[in-house]
């Protein structure tokens, strides 16, 4: 008897770990349907007010390049189920150029070889997460 109450314990526990799986799945794939449409929208508001304006700056096409990287995240993490680290990274290293460019005039100096300096250790992030993908590269199985 006590045999019988503990397989159905077990069973009950791994029920709701499924159905609890299930249900951030789901929220999780309703956050990114979220953003894919938010991002879409944002390219739109961009658009529409590049059109007004009569003109395309640099900073408005590192703004849509931004999105363009935002909505590849997305589908990556949606075809995969991983998120690659780097794709934050390489949106920060444009977000980061494209805040240069806005503010270069008011910029004093040790705050532009500030964002540089970011900009950089950035870079140097990607290139060692790179060295450490080609030199010790996961485990089939790992899930990594």
């Amino acid at each position: 008897m006590i045999f019988a109450g503990n397989i159905l314990e077990i069973t009950l526990i791994k029920n709701i770990s499924s159905i609890g799986h299930k249900i951030l799945i789901w929220v999780q794939d309703v956050g990114l349907l979220i953003i894919a449409i938010s991002t879409v929208i944002a390219v739109g508001i961009e658009i529409s007010s590049m059109v007004a304006a009569k003109t395309v700056t640099l900073a408005d096409l590192l703004l849509l390049f931004i999105y363009l990287e935002v909505i590849a995240m997305v589908a990556i993490y949606l075809d995969s189920g991983k998120l690659p680290v780097r794709m934050p990274l390489y949106i920060a290293i444009v977000a980061l150029a494209r805040y240069m460019i806005l503010d270069m005039k008011s910029l004093d100096t040790w705050r532009m070889l500030g964002v540089a300096g970011a900009a950089l250790l950035i870079a140097l992030t990607i290139l060692v997460i790179r060295f450490g993908h080609t030199r010790f590269p996961y485990d089939k199985e790992d899930g990594s």
